[in-house]
């Protein structure tokens, strides 16, 4: 299992995202909304300002305060596992 690091130490499991997307577009506030409402919505920020949606395989809607680009380079490079190199902003 291949972790990435979403920011602040938090981690998620690459095997299960679907997409990784910016929180700008109306539907991804809807879907965020959506989530939010029904439970199942995971809020990593910290209180920051959200920069990353990250979809899962199991409709749960994670944010985080890691760009969309840094979150993907993650996910394909060596430093997803354990998350190494921390941009945490």
């Amino acid at each position: 299992m291949k972790l990435i690091n979403i920011g602040f130490g938090n981690m998620v499991s690459s095997d299960r995202l679907v997409a990784i997307v910016s929180p700008e577009s109306a539907p991804i506030k809807r879907m965020i909304q959506e989530a939010r409402d029904g439970g199942m919505l995971i809020d990593a920020t910290y209180g920051r300002r959200t920069r990353a949606v990250l979809i899962t395989d199991s409709d749960h809607i994670i944010l985080s305060a890691i760009q969309p680009e840094t979150v993907g380079h993650r996910a394909s490079g060596k430093d997803a596992i354990l998350g190494a190199n921390e941009d945490d902003e």
